[in-house]
């Protein structure tokens, strides 16, 4: 009887907290970016809790965009949508997926908070397993198609097309289908390509993948099974990682790991980075600890479960491991010798999940006048004929020194000759694109 009384209160305690409360988010001084300035960690007997009820939007009810922009429901009617990809015709998979069944689990009264917690945000119950192919045809912003694209699946989540071959990762292995453009359904068996990390804990069960530049690699993230290691680290083996995948053979290898519960994943186009978002640990008070995206380097550590961003060490893993934590990454820092990396910038709010990257083109344009557009495009021209004739005589070609009269903001003229020719030469190139 005794051993009831705990998880009874909890159970309590969690209905009692739900839903109530601030939200736990980093204070004012911490703010979000590459320099974060970091709390103590502060553990208390009843953490913070602030569970999202569970409820869509109502009638007529929709997101608040920023100024200038407008939101429409897409789609509507899914049942637990958890990952969204686009294929090259515009049509959008959206994998409805649930926490994997796991037969044969014991359960425990200890267990009842977990549920309830579960119960409270829509998840622990049973799994579509299913991909659903969306189509707006008319380009209005509403599908009109809505089809079961892939079922009798196991948990899924993450996809990316290769020419004809579409990869799907489950919670336990990464599969592949054959794809021809324009069919809104998949037929064929699967082929599994190779096995994911799962078994009976699999706490964090979500796997995603992305196909290197040239699609010859796949790199799929596995999320840990435990918040800090509490589950026993022998129970944390090819966990808390992203590893490197050859789908022609099928093998893998770790790519990067130390990394609590990694999900998006994006290619930096400009570097050529790989670049992933992570949900951190638990319980060390209501400002730790925060989420972050970052680039990663092969082999690299980035300190889970020892520590987190860096070198600050998290006291609850036992054994210790000073001797990872000294030769981890700081997350983000340098990805390769030859360029520098952004530094890793932390993440308002709870739970990221997606990483996008674009390139930058151009800095927002400055509006110009028509004559002076067109002035700066005759004086483009001109040197861009004056270095393309330079470059055919074997010899280089000097930019000309920027004169006040070319329209540049006043003030921005005072640095050394060589950058300030350069400089004007990038914003030139930068109003004619913003102009055009």
């Amino acid at each position: 009887m005794r051993t009831m009384i705990l998880p009874v209160l909890l159970c309590l305690l969690v209905l009692s907290l739900a839903g109530c409360g601030d939200e736990a988010t980093l204070p004012e001084a911490a703010g979000v970016g590459p320099n974060p300035k970091l709390p103590p960690p502060k553990e208390t007997l009843i953490p913070t809790v602030n569970i999202a009820p569970h409820k869509g939007w109502p009638a007529g009810g929709k997101p608040l965009p920023a100024a200038g922009l407008s939101v429409t429901a897409f789609a509507a009617g899914l049942d637990h949508p958890r990952w969204l990809y686009v294929l090259p015709n515009g049509d959008v998979l959206v994998a409805e997926s649930n926490t994997p069944q796991k037969p044969g689990a014991e359960f425990s009264i200890g267990d009842i908070p977990k549920k309830v917690v579960l119960w409270l945000v829509g998840a622990g119950v049973p799994s579509p397993n299913r991909i659903t192919l969306l189509r707006d045809a008319d380009g209005d912003g509403i599908a009109e198609v809505k089809s079961t694209f892939l079922s009798g699946l196991n948990s899924p989540f993450g996809m990316t097309l290769v020419g004809a071959t579409l990869y799907v990762a489950d919670t336990d292995a990464l599969l592949r289908f054959p794809y021809r453009e324009g069919e809104t359904k998949i037929d064929a068996k699967p082929e599994k390509v190779a096995d994911l990390p799962a078994g009976p804990i699999n706490l964090h069960w979500t796997k995603n993948v992305i196909a290197s530049a040239g699609s010859t690699k796949l790199y799929v993230t596995v999320g840990s099974n435990s918040n800090a290691g509490e589950e026993g680290m022998e129970n944390e083996r090819n966990r808390a990682a992203i590893f490197e995948i050859d789908p022609a053979t099928g093998q893998s290898r770790l790519f990067a790991s130390g990394l609590r519960n990694p999900n998006g994943l994006a290619w930096q186009p400009d570097s050529g980075a790989l670049w992933t978002t992570v949900n951190e640990r638990d319980f060390l008070g209501s400002d730790l600890v925060p989420d972050y995206m970052t680039s990663l380097k092969d082999g690299g550590f980035y300190g889970w479960p020892y520590s987190y961003f860096g070198q600050h060490l998290d006291p609850r893993p036992e054994p210790q491991r000073p001797d990872l934590v000294a030769k981890g990454n700081r997350p983000g820092l340098r990805a390769r010798r030859a360029y520098r990396i952004a530094r890793p910038c932390l993440l308002p709010g709870q739970a990221p999940a997606g990483t996008f990257c674009r390139r930058r083109l151009h800095r927002p344009a400055r509006v110009l006048e028509p004559q002076t557009a067109e002035r700066l495009q005759g004086h483009f021209r001109a040197v861009r004929r004056r270095m393309a004739l330079s470059h055919a005589r074997g010899c280089s070609y000097r930019l000309p020194r920027c004169r006040r009269s070319c329209a540049w903001p006043p003030g921005r003229h005072r640095n050394r000759p060589s950058r300030r020719r350069a400089r004007c030469r990038r914003r030139g190139q930068h109003y004619l694109a913003g102009d055009t």
